[in-house]
């Protein structure tokens, strides 16, 4: 595709590679390694003085296809896709780092993220500081002349904070440090943090950008330069590689992600208006509602306030697990971004390894309940949470 064509056509089209068979649907390319016509094609080809493919850790047609569909979806120039969305953000913040150095991020992240950051990464001496992401003074105050990474989470899972990013990358590049964001739940539909000021993009594309629960992926988009210097032969030298079965799923996902997340985004607004006027329920976190804090920022910076609503039962856990057990259209689960709608406790999941401070310091109390807004009909999904509610 030489003309550049809007996100909808893009996802049906973009980056499709046809074999010799004419194929509409796009190849899955099931294959660990090549073939040579002879010894000196291979030879050249390891030097990098032919185009081609040499090892599927390395590169795949169908891993190919993905990843350039991703990087016209995301605005950049380019992108490699990895085995999960943790896969991806180890890789996106490790490739570029060596002992001395020091990470910069906002507390309001993922489990396994804090855990990249604060455990992982001091064993081997790199250092790492945790801020308020909604407090520019405490970014710029724990900046540091060696600080290489700044990371985010935008909304920030699950208490659907939003940081100010174009403040934020200013403030990393003040010493020439690497914004990453971490940008799964608002999608690439909804938010572009590269025409904000980020530097990289990172996805576990597990969730919407599959859609369906099938199975797992991830990304990390940048500019060619940035990815040709730190992140390739990072992947290609520790094969956190992602599967072309997967990637051939997520490629053929792409064609119907605007329309999904678009779905998804408006039922989320409708179920989280919904909670907000309801007796049983104490607090409703949703960047599109006026209520929420950064509202007024989170529609600068998205263009709907996407499919997660976060809230709070009155009466704690109890209260909170008697409401998720009566649900019948909304399944229990840990997941987000599928189809069907998905709600999860963060206090014994997602973020049980925190400590209760840590937990409370980031406003996830025992009522918390984290919904993942699917594509059922709203008015089902509302009457369900309405049921829920009075039998909880």
């Amino acid at each position: 595709m030489t003309k550049t064509y809007r996100t909808r056509t893009s996802l049906v089209h973009g980056g499709t590679v046809r074999s010799q068979f004419g194929e509409t649907s796009e190849a899955m390319f099931l294959t660990s390694g090549y073939v040579y016509e002879t010894m000196e094609a291979a030879e050249r080809r390891f030097k990098n003085e032919e185009p081609g493919f040499v090892y599927s850790r390395f590169s795949n047609p169908t891993v190919r296809m993905f990843e350039e569909r991703m990087a016209l979806l995301e605005g950049a120039e380019d992108a490699r896709a990895t085995a999960s969305g943790m896969a991806a953000v180890t890789a996106a913040i490790l490739c570029q780092l060596k002992a001395g150095d020091h990470i910069l991020a906002s507390q309001a992240l993922f489990g396994s993220c804090r855990f990249i950051v604060e455990d992982l990464a001091p064993r081997y001496g790199i250092t790492s500081t945790l801020v308020d992401g909604r407090d520019l003074a405490a970014w710029k105050a724990a900046i540091r002349p060696n600080t290489k990474v700044v990371f985010l989470e935008s909304p920030s899972n699950p208490t659907l904070e939003v940081i100010d990013i174009r403040a934020v990358a200013e403030i990393a590049h003040s010493v020439g440090a690497k914004l990453i964001v971490d940008n799964v739940f608002a999608t690439p539909v909804l938010q572009k943090p590269l025409q904000l000021g980020a530097d990289i993009v990172v996805y576990s594309a597990t969730k919407h950008i599959d859609g369906q629960g099938r199975c797992l992926g991830g990304v990390v988009l940048s500019t060619k330069q940035w990815i040709d210097e730190n992140l390739a032969n990072y992947l290609r030298q520790t094969g956190p590689s992602i599967s072309p079965f997967n990637a051939w799923i997520m490629l053929k996902s792409l064609e119907t992600l605007d329309l999904r997340i678009r779905e998804h985004a408006r039922n989320g607004e409708a179920v989280a208006r919904f909670l907000e006027g309801h007796g049983k329920i104490a607090r409703v976190f949703y960047p599109g509602l006026p209520s929420h804090p950064q509202h007024e920022l989170a529609m600068k910076q998205m263009e709907m306030g996407g499919n997660i609503v976060a809230f709070e039962v009155k009466g704690g856990k109890e209260a909170a697990f008697r409401f998720a057990n009566a649900l019948r259209v909304v399944k229990i689960s840990n997941n987000l971004g599928d189809a069907k709608s998905l709600i999860t406790h963060p206090a014994t999941t997602t973020h049980q390894r925190l400590t209760p401070e840590q937990r409370a310091a980031l406003g996830i109390n025992d009522g918390m309940l984290r919904l993942s807004v699917g594509l059922e009909d709203g008015q089902d999904l509302i009457e369900d949470i309405e049921a829920a509610l009075g039998r909880a």
